[in-house]
C-alpha cells in the first residue's frame, strides 16, 4: 500500500498541480458548526438522497422546495407519525416524486432519528459525534437502523451535511483495490475493517481528515 503522499502525488500530476488539488478538496465542517444542525435538517437531507437514488438527481434538487412544503419541513414527529390520509395525500402530490416506497422511507427515517435523538440528545450528536476510526461503523448502523440508507445513499447524504468521511465510489474503490486494499467494492465485515484500516493509516501520516483524503483518492484514478 503507498503512503498518503505517494497517492497525493499522483493526484497532483493529474489534476494539474498542488494547487489545482488543493481547489478540489472539501473539507468537513468544523464538529461545533455540525453539533449547531437542527434535526430536522439531517432528516430533509438523507430523504433527498433517498429520492435521487436512481433518478435524476437535478430534476429532485429542482423541486426539493415543494418536498420542504409537503412533508412539513421534514418534522421529525409529523413524518414519523404519517397516516394513512397523510400518505395518500402525498402519493397524489405534484409537488414531489411520487413513489410510494421512499415516501414511506422519510416516516420510517423520522422514526430513525427521534431513536437517535432520545438516545443522544440530538441527531448531530449522534452522527456528528461518531469516531472518525470507526466510520465504517457508522455506515452500517444507517443501514441496518435506517430505510433505503445503504449502499452510497447514507454516506452520500452524510458528505453533503459536512460530516467528515468516505464514500466508496468508483474511482475510490479502484484506488483501494490498486492498493491491495481489498479486491472490489467493500461489502464484507472484513473488506469494511480493512479499507477503514486503511484510512486511519493515511490520516495518520498526513493529519488530513477522512473527507479528503477520499477525495485525494478519486482524484488519483
Amino acid at each position: 500500500m503507498r503512503s498518503f503522499d505517494e497517492i497525493y502525488e499522483i493526484s497532483a500530476s493529474r489534476k494539474g498541480g498542488v494547487d489545482a488539488l488543493e481547489e478540489l478538496l472539501s473539507k468537513p465542517l468544523p464538529q461545533s458548526e455540525l453539533l449547531e444542525i437542527p434535526d430536522d435538517r439531517w432528516l430533509s437531507r438523507f430523504s433527498q438522497h433517498v429520492f435521487s437514488a436512481g433518478f435524476n438527481w437535478k430534476v429532485i434538487e429542482t423541486k426539493w422546495p415543494g418536498f420542504e412544503e409537503a412533508f412539513h419541513g421534514f418534522d421529525l414527529g409529523r413524518c414519523a407519525f404519517m397516516d394513512d390520509e397523510m400518505f395518500d395525500s402525498l402519493i397524489q402530490d405534484t409537488r414531489i416524486v411520487r413513489h410510494g416506497a421512499k415516501i414511506l422511507s422519510v416516516r420510517d427515517n423520522a422514526a430513525f432519528l427521534l431513536e437517535l435523538r432520545d438516545e443522544h440528545g440530538s441527531v448531530a450528536q449522534a452522527l456528528a459525534g461518531w469516531p472518525k476510526d470507526d466510520y465504517v461503523g457508522l455506515l452500517k448502523m444507517l443501514k441496518k437502523r435506517g430505510t433505503r440508507l445503504g449502499g452510497n445513499t447514507g454516506a452520500y447524504a452524510l458528505r453533503f451535511m459536512g460530516v467528515d468521511g468516505f464514500i466508496f465510489s468508483r474511482d475510490v474503490v479502484g484506488r483501494l483495490v490498486a492498493e491491495g486494499v481489498i479486491d472490489k467494492a467493500p461489502t464484507s465485515q472484513k473488506a469494511l475493517a480493512q479499507a477503514q484500516n486503511a484510512f486511519n493509516t493515511w490520516a495518520e501520516q498526513s493529519g488530513r481528515s477522512l473527507t479528503e483524503i477520499s477525495r485525494v483518492l478519486a482524484f488519483s484514478l
